[in-house]
């Protein structure tokens, strides 16, 4: 006998816009069967969505570990070489910060986070995991213990899950020998593979995507990752691959007297870049690179809270958005825990940019939270390399109620709620309910592991503060 759930929407954002009466039913492996739009009365029996519905917002960009560094770096550093604190002082003290971390710090500070982003709209996560031996450098005794302290974590919240181990081996272009900072980061491209293979069986039986992050252009060498690429090509040929790709001008640089072209331009002429790929950040692209990405079919990163907090720079969205490119959005270094800011700030900085207004907005969805919300669930989904693209027949059923009842957005249309939940709802988040794979997770703005898991982050940060 079939099982389907259903809730009863007055209000969902579909991939064609908002509509009115939309009956969503799943089944009981909580893919959507039903999405039925002006459906006259909710049947009987059948719960109705406190406010607007919108799809689950995958988060395509995490550090996990980062969270509990939050907050903790914004001073004026003395640096040596006398420059002004930029991302490669940051990187300093993160790297100091990443040296003392155990597999039990990392389980409660992934857990904490993960309930944090589900609380905040996201329910899914792809994790860019490059943490992977003990505090000497040495490999654990099981070489996957940290990859399993997220994976345990992941499914503790509930939350969809993209693992990303990272291939690092080098600390520049050109094959610079990797610093005593990066020991725990530093693995061969086979013992990298090793790790795949044995990850692989274990993501499945939790439902969660397996994938492959080599960091950089200039944490891993052509040769390196070549090989990487094509033996993830024989252990899964669909697994999504993602990677840091001229997040600062440094970096572009760098690359340019190395190999005379940029970043974007290199690994565009040196792998097959296509769907399959999330190039992470992607900020300093000329004109020509942001043509051939856009149309290769990845995925532009964008992660504009950490992107700010690092003084980065700022993506072209209007260049990519020209040539139909995708794109989605990642909380990174979880500076900031909240999928309708750093949506709020992608288009803000656009502002500032262009020094025009709703620069996300379409031809097709002039509303330009609805627009932006809906390229960024199906970038996202690309990028997770998993069914979670919308309410969509056949997706998995990830969804985010907003409070009608919330004072900014009470007495609104939806399409203003949701416009109000992303530019005027002042840090106070008007998320009500959250389902992912059907199942609800988050009531009334909380988790039921809200209390639990907060205080074990609160723990592991003051532990690792006081080592």
């Amino acid at each position: 006998m079939t099982t389907t759930t259903y809730l009863f929407a007055p209000h969902a954002l579909l991939p064609t816009g908002w509509a009115s009466q939309v009956l969503l039913g799943w089944n009981a492996q909580g893919q959507l069967t039903q999405v039925e739009p002006d459906t006259a009365t909710p049947p009987q029996g059948v719960p109705v969505a406190s406010g607007p519905v919108i799809p689950g917002m995958p988060n395509l960009h995490s550090h996990a570990f980062q969270r509990a560094l939050a907050g903790l770096t914004e001073y004026r550093g003395h640096n040596a070489d006398g420059k002004q604190d930029s991302f490669w002082s940051w990187r300093a003290l993160m790297y100091r910060f990443a040296a003392k971390l155990g597999p039990d710090a990392l389980e409660a500070i992934a857990l904490g986070l993960y309930v944090e982003m589900l609380e905040a709209g996201y329910t899914s996560v792809c994790e860019f995991h490059y943490l992977h031996h003990d505090t000497d450098g040495q490999p654990y005794a099981d070489d996957a213990t940290l990859a399993l302290a997220l994976l345990r974590a992941a499914q503790r919240a509930g939350i969809g899950f993209t693992l990303l181990p990272v291939l690092y081996q080098t600390s520049g272009f050109g094959g610079l020998a990797p610093h005593e900072g990066q020991r725990r980061f530093i693995r061969s491209t086979d013992s990298m593979l090793r790790l795949l293979e044995r990850l692989k069986p274990l993501c499945e039986q939790q439902g969660a995507r397996l994938g492959l992050a080599p960091h950089s252009l200039r944490a891993v060498s052509p040769d390196a990752l070549r090989e990487a690429l094509a033996g993830l090509d024989a252990i899964d040929p669909t697994a999504p691959i993602h990677i840091h790709i001229a997040e600062q001008i440094q970096e572009v640089e760098a690359c340019l007297a190395w190999s005379g072209q940029r970043p974007v331009a290199w690994l565009l002429d040196h792998a097959e870049v296509n769907t399959r790929w999330c190039l992470v950040h992607a900020t300093h692209l000329d004109a020509h690179e942001v043509s051939r990405a856009a149309k290769s079919g990845a995925v532009a990163g964008l992660c504009p809270t950490t992107e700010a907090n690092l003084g980065d720079g700022i993506f072209d969205l209007p260049a990519w958005q020209a040539h139909a490119g995708r794109w989605g959005i990642g909380s990174d270094s979880h500076i900031c825990v909240n999928a309708a800011e750093e949506l709020m700030l992608l288009e803000y900085s656009q502002r500032l940019a262009t020094r025009q207004r709703n620069v996300a907005a379409r031809a097709t969805q002039p509303h330009v939270a609805s627009a932006m919300t809906l390229a960024a669930a199906q970038g996202g989904a690309q990028a997770s390399a998993r069914p979670i693209g919308g309410l969509i027949v056949g997706q998995q059923a990830d969804l985010v109620v907003l409070d009608a009842q919330h004072p900014s957005l009470q007495g609104l249309s939806a399409p203003d709620m949701l416009s109000a939940h992303v530019f005027a709802s002042h840090r106070s988040s008007a998320v009500d309910a959250v389902w992912v794979s059907g199942q609800r997770l988050v009531a009334h703005g909380r988790h039921a592991l809200h209390a639990q898991a907060s205080a074990g982050l609160v723990a592991a940060r003051s532990q690792l503060l006081s080592s």
